[in-house]
């Protein structure tokens, strides 16, 4: 069954190749709008909880509860439905697609939880095993996956791009980047950005959010890639070396221009360093919080901090060279 699924997904990919990709990212000299942002400094990192996230315990699903079905998803490779929960809440499900292709969730909370540690805006995303489910024919436990709340403070306003926003060639956009590289992050396509409209008080700040970041932690293969996979995750390297001042990812995915001639050591070095800081706890707890068993999560982590070695030693040979 996973290679009917796979030769499926394979034939699905090649026949939208043409259009899969992103242009060159263009850099723009303009300020970024007022109250617009990607990343803010993370000044409380050591202290960060990755197990439920920026938006805590409070906003997280409740796993004992009834979840009524309000839509289920008509579009998109993995299983989904729009459900609302006892207390009037609304909830997007992804959920794994049967018959063997790796489920998104598990990598979309954790990698969210790494990125929103390190200081980039995620929405509030959680992950439910399983679940209880109402609709006209009477309850279900269902195989459960990533619950995105909407919450009343963020508003979608669309998509945007990777190759046109107001951060191209800035430290924290270049950083983040190298960090779904670093993630194996495969599916960067701009219709997987979101523009959120976050309410602050009597503020309402423009949120460019990477939001849909579940193909990630297997390998970078143009053509069904493994997703959430621990073999493939250990096998990609990270870095192949620096040309031209600009440095060379092992990267085999739709999205080269995103990377090829574009980021320099010292970015590879600025990502490092933020993720590096992260306690053993808090690397645990992010890839608990998806769910991810423990012997799988240690891998993957191994992985991570092999590749934050790799690109702080990169990072550091720059410093140098400039000190010189």
């Amino acid at each position: 069954m996973r290679t009917i699924t796979i030769a499926i997904a394979a034939v699905a990919l090649t026949m939208s190749a043409s259009c899969a990709g992103v242009k060159v990212p263009v850099a723009t000299t303009a300020p970024a709008p007022a109250g617009a942002s990607m990343w803010a400094e993370p000044a409380d990192l050591k202290s960060r909880d990755l197990f439920y996230g920026p938006w805590g315990s409070q906003n997280a699903p409740d796993p004992k509860g009834v979840y009524t079905l309000v839509e289920r998803k008509h579009t998109g490779v993995n299983l989904g439905l729009t459900v609302k929960d006892e207390q009037g809440r609304e909830w997007s499900v992804k959920q794994p697609f049967p018959g063997g292709l790796d489920p998104e969730g598990p990598a979309e909370v954790a990698v969210s939880r790494l990125l929103s540690a390190v200081g980039y805006h995620q929405p509030p995303v959680y992950f439910l095993p399983a679940f209880t489910l109402k609709d006209d024919l009477g309850k279900t436990v269902e195989v459960g996956g990533r619950f995105r709340l909407k919450d009343a403070s963020l508003k979608d306003a669309g998509s945007w791009k990777w190759e046109e926003n107001p951060f191209v060639g800035t430290k924290p956009y270049q950083g983040l980047i190298v960090l779904l590289m670093m993630f194996n992050s495969t599916d960067l396509k701009n219709s997987n950005n979101t523009l959120y409209e976050h309410k602050n008080g009597d503020l309402i700040e423009q949120w460019y959010v990477a939001r849909d970041i579940g193909s990630a932690l297997g390998d970078t293969s143009p053509i069904a890639p493994r997703k959430n996979h621990p073999d493939s995750f250990e096998k990609v390297p990270f870095l192949l070396g620096v040309s031209n001042g600009k440095v060379d990812f092992a990267y085999s995915g739709w999205y080269r221009n995103l990377v090829r001639d574009r980021i320099a050591p010292e970015d590879v070095g600025w990502a490092s360093e933020l993720l590096g800081r992260l306690s053993d706890k808090q690397w645990a707890d992010a890839f608990r919080a998806g769910g991810i068993a423990p012997a799988d999560a240690n891998r993957f982590i191994a992985k991570l901090k092999e590749k934050i070695d790799q690109g702080r030693s990169l990072g550091a040979r720059a410093a140098d060279r400039d000190r010189q």
